[in-house]
């Protein structure tokens, strides 16, 4: 589904991906790890086109996408849930969620979306700026959930989230692995990760350090504690 080949990605002067590769599987939940600043988010602001890589391939479906700007790689189905949610505050849940549906290119119906996320349906004629942090995480995802999406791309998706908040993020990861949508996951929290996730990958000062099996993940204390300090 994704394959990403020896990737490069500066911001002015600081080189922060060097020479990553990875890959994503159609339908798998594979997870980014690390601490901050090891440069998670600027992989898949990398693949998102927002941020321009320098050197290396970034495939998705057979197609390369690495000099493609956002709004066409959004196209191609890769959404994006960005760590800042980045809501519009001044509109509806309801228009926030009707946002980007084009034609027959429509994902989840509301029906499904407040199956899920019922505790959106109770605002849907709330602002975004009226929401939580949590019911802004919510819509944000559900957001991406409307479009025709083959591959979502989620950056710290518990961040900041109360306990039954994460509960409620790994049932709507569950029921995305369900439906066959692939998923690349940045996160910090590795204890939630490994409730949702078939894959790891860790990084750290720009690198991949670590791939492995949840199975075995489960079982590295050792590079959990030297990376992600636990």
């Amino acid at each position: 589904m994704l394959r990403v080949e020896n990737l490069h990605t500066y911001y002015g002067n600081s080189y922060i991906i060097q020479g990553i590769s990875f890959n994503v599987n159609k339908g798998e939940i594979v997870t980014l790890l690390g601490r901050n600043g090891v440069g998670k988010s600027t992989t898949i602001k990398s693949i998102m086109g927002i941020v321009q890589p320098r050197e290396g391939k970034i495939v998705f479906k057979d197609q390369e996408i690495q000099n493609l700007p956002s709004y066409v790689i959004a196209r191609c189905g890769i959404g994006f849930v960005p760590e800042d949610r980045r809501i519009f505050p001044s509109l509806t849940v309801l228009e926030n969620l009707n946002l980007g549906v084009r034609g027959n290119s429509e994902g989840w119906n509301l029906d499904k979306i407040f199956e899920f996320f019922p505790r959106l349906k109770e605002r849907i004629k709330h602002k975004g700026f009226e929401l939580s942090g949590g019911e802004q995480q919510m819509l944000a995802i559900a957001r991406v959930l409307r479009m025709k999406t083959d591959l979502i791309l989620l950056d710290e998706p518990t961040e900041g989230l109360a306990p039954l908040l994460v509960k409620a993020i790994e049932d709507i990861l569950k029921e995305i692995k369900r439906q066959a949508i692939t998923t690349l996951l940045v996160e910090q929290n590795a204890r939630f990760v490994t409730n949702v996730a078939d894959r790891h990958y860790i990084m750290c000062h720009g690198k991949l350090v670590y791939e492995g099996s949840n199975e075995d993940f489960l079982k590295e204390e050792g590079v959990k504690k030297e990376y992600l300090g636990i």
